[in-house]
């Protein structure tokens, strides 16, 4: 071998020795990788784009499962609703500025709904975003997403992933759950530090929601206010449904005999065919219940705010509620009774000292079972009704029917009409199967729920939708295709907000703008993408063609043709819609 020859395998061997005692490095991809899945945190919706594609790439490459979505509002309402289905927060990641934005609405909804979930965002850089200096996409998004959200944190270097990550997963569902903000600025994925060393710096979350029990004294001040009430009632929230105290809940029921009502997403915490369920006499028993404990539930709008003729004569009423966020109590009315604590643990301790016997008395369980009755026969026959085009309670018979078939459905509802009688048409029978728009009544949750109930659950899903909340976020069936997911989506298309029937009041040639194009045939949609469409007109066809959807697994989008004449101006809510007392418009 010649000198040179022998000078040239010398120093390969040298720079192979380097490179072999060279220490291993990662980087900040890795990190917010790695950071996640330590902390059990192996599903990501998502819309791609500057910064994140490689980090989604990367992720779907560690065995995450990474739900590419076609806006970033829909992939943030899937985040949002898995976390309450799981009590792990929800991740959605987005792209910075308009992509940020996009995904703020589910974070804002989150938080409200106090469901756990976290969005990530890319975003500028610093320097030049604080100098506004004009970068690509330039936003402070920290500063916008502080006031939607329960928290924000930005992390600036690859060593704080493993802390910043692990902040905003115990804000997100430690106390009162939440969305939180995490905001990434796009150099941070590219910083590399020693593979040793980043490990080190991750951090497994412990404990983030320990027990905490109320006072003694709380206790027997709730205890003694049940015990000496004459119509007593417990009504149940998703909050209730949220803390999966299913079988805690159900013997502190049945032990005590207390009547029950189940705001809608927590419906099926007890079967809403339950004998003692006061879901079809409602308005009695809140009229005429002088104990009232609310479990998990807010006194909002949504509970008339505690007052007013909904609830009976004023100061007839004493209130217990049990809240984990002591500023919840006294909103509306005062609060007699605060239990400050976790649901699970608050209704175990409840469930030991109601031992001594708490039975109602016997005329206020018939009273309310006669009622419920009543009601009940009353509405069986509007349920029955086969009549072509449909209106919504013989379409919502159809469905019912499925669901009482198959309990373990997961059932997705928004809409006006579509909502409000849903709700109250639909028996549940098992916890955390309803999934609907929540404390807002927002409109566009639908399809990005479809989607998260069916990747988190496994179960499949059937997605009621008015024609008018579909179209917020409609595009997602190509999703709901692309993975092949078992979702059956039925569209009560009646050609408009509300109803199809209003004109325009001018004779111009524009459409009124409470209707759509009458007639349309969104089955085709969903066949432009490789999934089934199917046109119905009648409550049986409804019923076989949601059956085989379900039976199959296969995505599934149902035309289902309402009457256009069916349906109220805003739905149960009209007296929140302001109207013109000097011009009346047609309706």
């Amino acid at each position: 071998m010649s000198t040179a020859a022998a000078t040239i395998t010398k120093n390969q061997a040298t720079e192979a020795s380097v490179v072999e005692d060279a220490p291993a490095l990662t980087d900040g991809f890795q990190l917010v990788i790695d950071a996640l899945k330590l902390n059990d945190i192996n599903n990501l919706y998502v819309v791609p784009g500057i910064p994140i594609s490689d980090l989604l790439r990367m992720a779907q490459a560690e065995g995450m499962r990474v739900v590419s979505f076609r806006h970033e509002q829909n992939a943030g309402n899937a985040a949002a609703i898995a976390g309450f289905m799981t009590k792990k927060p929800g991740v959605c990641m987005t792209v910075s500025a308009p992509g940020f934005l996009n995904g703020l609405t589910a974070l804002a909804n989150a938080t409200t709904n106090c469901f756990p979930m976290i969005l990530i965002s890319g975003s500028s850089e610093r320097e030049i975003v604080d100098l506004q200096q004009g970068d690509y996409e330039e936003m402070d998004q920290l500063a916008i997403a502080k006031p939607l959200c329960k928290a924000a944190f930005r992390i600036l270097h690859a060593q704080d992933i493993g802390i910043g990550v692990a902040r905003a997963i115990r804000a997100a569902v430690s106390g009162r759950p939440g969305g939180v903000y995490l905001d990434l600025p796009a150099k941070l994925f590219s910083q590399v530090m020693d593979a040793a060393e980043g490990a080190k710096s991750l951090v497994k979350v412990v404990d983030p929601t320990p027990a905490q029990y109320p006072s003694s004294e709380a206790v027997n001040r709730a205890l003694d206010l049940l015990k000496g009430a004459k119509r007593p009632l417990v009504i149940f929230g998703k909050g209730a449904a949220y803390a999966q105290a299913d079988e805690t809940i159900r013997s502190f029921v049945e032990k005590s005999g207390i009547p029950f009502l189940q705001m809608s997403m927590a419906k099926g915490l007890l079967p809403d065919t339950h004998p003692q369920s006061a879901g079809a006499a409602r308005s009695l028993v809140l009229q005429e219940a002088d104990v009232v404990m609310l479990v998990g539930a807010r006194l909002n709008w949504l509970l008339s705010h505690g007052k007013g003729k909904t609830w009976g004569k004023p100061g007839s009423k004493k209130f217990i509620q049990v809240d984990i966020e002591p500023r919840e109590m006294d909103s509306n009315v005062e609060i007699h009774a605060p239990l400050v604590g976790d649901i699970a643990s608050v209704m175990e301790v409840l469930l030991k000292g109601i031992d001594g016997g708490l039975t109602p008395p016997t005329d206020w369980m018939a009273t309310v079972a006669a009622k419920r009755e009543q009601n009940v026969a009353k509405m069986a026959p509007k349920l029955m009704s086969n009549a072509s085009p449909m209106n919504f309670h013989g379409a919502l018979g159809a469905l019912r029917r499925v669901i009482k078939e198959r309990p373990d459905a997961m059932l997705v509802n928004e809409g006006a009409n579509t909502l409000d009688l849903a709700r109250g048409i639909i028996d549940m029978y098992e916890p955390r199967k309803r999934l609907d728009v929540g404390t807002w009544g927002v409109m566009g949750v639908g399809m990005g729920y479809a989607v998260a109930a069916a990747v988190e659950s496994g179960k499949p899903v059937l997605a009621v939708e008015g024609d008018s909340a579909f179209g917020f976020s409609g595009m997602e069936v190509e999703t709901i295709c692309r993975y092949n997911l078992p979702v059956c989506i039925v569209i009560f298309n009646n050609n408009g907000i509300y109803r199809g029937t209003d004109v325009n009041p001018t004779g111009g040639a524009d459409p009124s703008p409470m209707v759509f194009v009458p007639d349309s045939r969104y089955d085709k949609m969903m066949e432009a993408f490789g999934g089934v469409g199917v046109h119905v007109t009648n409550p049986d066809e409804l019923y076989r063609a949601v059956t085989e959807a379900m039976d199959s697994g296969r995505p599934t989008l149902i035309n289902a043709v309402i009457d256009p004449a069916a349906g109220t101006e805003s739905g149960n809510i009209g007296s929140l819609n302001p109207t013109s007392s000097v011009r009346k418009m047609p309706s």
